[in-house]
């Protein structure tokens, strides 16, 4: 999933070219240098790590409210929710270069990440988390590549709303498979289908909004209990930051 600008476009003067007439050169010029000016933000925002950039620099110009733009403001909140249990940490979800060089400036954090789309050749960053192994392309439709109890903490984001209850029933088990102690997933609420549907998706459905009664009896029946102590902290933790997630989130126990 891909969030680049469009390319810029040209805008040609007719009769004469932008400054035909004094009349004409205010409006076109203002035009030429407002377009200008937002390809030279874009380019500063995406310079910082050779293509992913930063993401909440980024997200504001687009007016982004995906999940995995909720996870990057809500690091520090997570970081004194698990504290110790931040060791070793996997992001599952598109945008995940991002999330693992965020989760990776953290103190005694090490981060990796599943990009459940394809991966721009052209992000230089991206692709170097690539080759050091740090951040895998898999489809999670199917068993990730990891050991049992591989990761301390796993996030999800902006990737179980377009999975159907058939994949859902194999994924999320799977994912408390890998994870030794929590498991925190955002998930998108049910006002904000319009803004998801008009986002395309690599797994080739829009999303799916559930409620948070939905995910509740989800969670039963696959068996996965609600870690009521970190949803405590995490809660009071955003309240001092004022931290108001767009998305839902959801913190699990792995399977012990």
């Amino acid at each position: 999933m891909s969030r680049r600008p469009g390319p810029a476009r040209r805008f040609v003067g007719g009769g004469g070219g932008l400054f035909h007439s004094k009349s004409q050169a205010s409006p076109l010029l203002s035009i030429v240098l407002g377009l200008l000016g937002t390809v030279v933000v874009i380019g500063y925002v995406l310079k910082g790590s050779g293509g992913s950039g930063d993401y909440k620099a980024f997200s504001k110009i687009q007016g982004d409210s995906s999940c995995t733009y909720d996870v990057h403001t809500a690091i520090p909140i997570l970081k004194k929710t698990y504290g110790d249990s931040m060791r070793k940490v996997l992001h599952v979800g598109p945008d995940t270069c991002s999330i693992v060089s965020e989760l990776s400036k953290e103190k005694d954090t090490e981060a990796w990440g599943v990009e459940p789309y394809d991966i721009e050749e052209t992000d230089v960053a991206c692709s170097s988390l690539v080759r050091k192994g740090l951040v895998r392309v898999a489809d999670i439709k199917f068993p990730l590549p990891y050991k049992a109890k591989s990761f301390s903490l796993i996030i999800v984001s902006d990737s179980v709303d377009y999975l159907s209850p058939k994949y859902l029933n194999k994924t999320l088990p799977d994912l408390a498979r890998v994870s030794a102690q929590n498991l925190v997933i955002f998930t998108g609420k049910p006002s904000n289908s319009k803004a998801k549907l008009s986002q395309a998706s690599g797994f080739g459905r829009p999303a799916k909004m559930r409620s948070a009664s939905w995910w509740a009896r989800f969670f039963v029946q696959t068996s996965l209990e609600e870690n009521k102590k970190a949803a405590k902290k995490f809660e009071q933790a955003a309240a001092k930051s004022s931290y108001k997630p767009k998305c839902q989130v959801f913190h699990l126990n792995s399977y012990h």
